[in-house]
């Protein structure tokens, strides 16, 4: 018996593996293993008080978390990452893990600035926070709405919001920030990455502009594949239409693994 190919799916700041529920429930119906892990800390109650320890964690400490649950899998899989994910996983990826990457508005690498005044904006109140970069914080519910959740309705922006926990002051500042950073937490090796590439954009997207995303992808060159959609934002895993995202995401998994 042939054992279903395994999606990893990583999810992005202040989330959990929670928000996966709609693209996990799509590809399982599809044949596919889907694994959802929950980041370092993040698996905590959103009215509770953060870990202090959350504060100073890297991204390179969530990427070691990762690798060590991906080595217990027993399969190499695809690698699926959505915002700080997808930036999480193609550094997975650049480390020789995983059979295809697929990045959802990813977070930027090391090398490509990405503060634009939108940016600026979704973070204005842990920018002026003196000390963010070692504190854990989390976007105000106007932040939120405003940079990644504005295609949702009202309820649906109330609903994700009060899952958000908080996220790493140092993760942020590793990708905000990289030119600050000796430890060169955030970079991504592209020339090291031999697997089918995916980066999926949003054109409405305020967190990860599309310019961003546009410079993302063409640091692979032509081994990607650039797929911008116009109806979407940042939050793309469950946005309105987000099952046309998903389609087109598992037709190209489809041809990259030779499964049609």
């Amino acid at each position: 018996m042939t054992m279903p190919e395994t999606i990893f799916m990583t999810h992005g700041m202040w989330g959990g593996g929670w928000y996966w529920g709609k693209f996990k429930a799509f590809f399982e119906a599809r044949g596919y293993r889907c694994v959802v892990p929950t980041l370092r800390y993040h698996d905590v109650d959103p009215a509770a008080a953060p870990d202090p320890r959350l504060g100073t964690t890297s991204l390179l400490d969530y990427a070691r978390d990762l690798e060590e649950e991906i080595a217990s899998l027993g399969a190499n899989p695809v690698l699926m990452g959505h915002s700080m994910g997808a930036l999480l996983s193609a550094m997975l990826a650049s480390r020789g893990i995983g059979k295809a990457l697929v990045q959802l508005n990813p977070g930027p690498p090391r090398g490509v600035f990405a503060l634009r005044p939108s940016v600026l904006r979704a973070f204005r109140s842990a920018l002026t926070t003196w000390g963010f970069w070692r504190r854990p914080f989390r976007q105000t519910f106007a932040e939120a709405t405003y940079s990644m959740l504005h295609l949702l309705t009202a309820e649906e922006q109330r609903e994700a919001y009060a899952r958000f926990v908080y996220e790493s002051g140092r993760a942020a500042s590793e990708v905000g920030f990289w030119p600050f950073d000796r430890g060169r937490a955030s970079e991504v090796r592209e020339e090291r990455i031999g697997c089918p590439v995916l980066v999926v954009a949003g054109a409405d997207d305020r967190i990860t502009p599309v310019a961003v995303t546009r410079k993302i992808a063409a640091r692979y060159g032509s081994r990607a594949a650039y797929r911008e959609f116009s109806d979407h934002a940042h939050w793309t895993v469950g946005e309105p239409g987000w099952e046309s995202v998903a389609t087109y995401i598992a037709e190209w998994l489809s041809k990259a693994l030779g499964l049609g």
